[in-house]
């Protein structure tokens, strides 16, 4: 779903940012969380805000130029998957993500880290409508990190949607072969 002509995209939308293949390492392991998804979007960020629990656990494969983790959501019970890898011509991660819900690949978004900061952008679809992506992942520390993404309906402003608040745990606890323990 290309930009179209004429077209100016909303604040920060590019898909030049690069990063590093250790972007991710800090992510390796276990990880408990608070997710908190508005109830509605495309209506500027507007409450109520839903807040919810879930674990994950996330492996580094082709000496960290792969990620997989697996995220499990018991009160909403499904689970999601995401994919990332990184393209050493272009330096920048490509991520996937697939739900339990539906069984679909989602359109990737591209990018990487400069410091703590991560931004990612792409395109896709919210019910049929067109929408600009934006991932931002935050390292606050070595056992805190936070996700948010936001969506642009009208390539002027965006609309955080969804935020993760990550707490590293117990692998030997939380996960089981890699997967998170249900």
């Amino acid at each position: 779903m290309p930009t179209t002509p004429g077209t100016t995209p909303p604040s920060g939308y590019t898909l030049a940012y690069t990063g590093d293949s250790h972007d991710f390492d800090y992510f390796q392991g276990a990880w408990t969380t608070q997710q908190h998804r508005l109830a509605k979007r495309g209506v500027g960020s507007k409450g109520p805000w839903e807040t919810f629990p879930a674990t994950l656990c996330m492996t580094e494969y082709l000496d960290g130029k792969a990620t997989v983790d697996e995220i499990f959501f018991p009160t909403k019970g499904w689970a999601g998957l995401t994919l990332r890898l990184f393209d050493l011509a272009k330096r920048q991660w490509s991520i996937y993500w697939a739900s339990s819900a539906d069984g679909k690949l989602e359109p990737p978004v591209f990018g990487g880290f400069h410091g703590d900061r991560g931004e990612f952008y792409g395109e896709d679809q919210d019910n049929g409508r067109p929408v600009k992506v934006r991932f931002v992942w935050t390292k606050l520390d070595r056992d805190h990190a936070r996700w948010e993404q936001a969506f642009s309906y009208d390539d002027r402003t965006w609309e955080t949607n969804w935020t993760a608040d990550f707490v590293r745990a117990d692998p030997a606890v939380t996960c089981t072969h890699g997967r998170p323990n249900r």
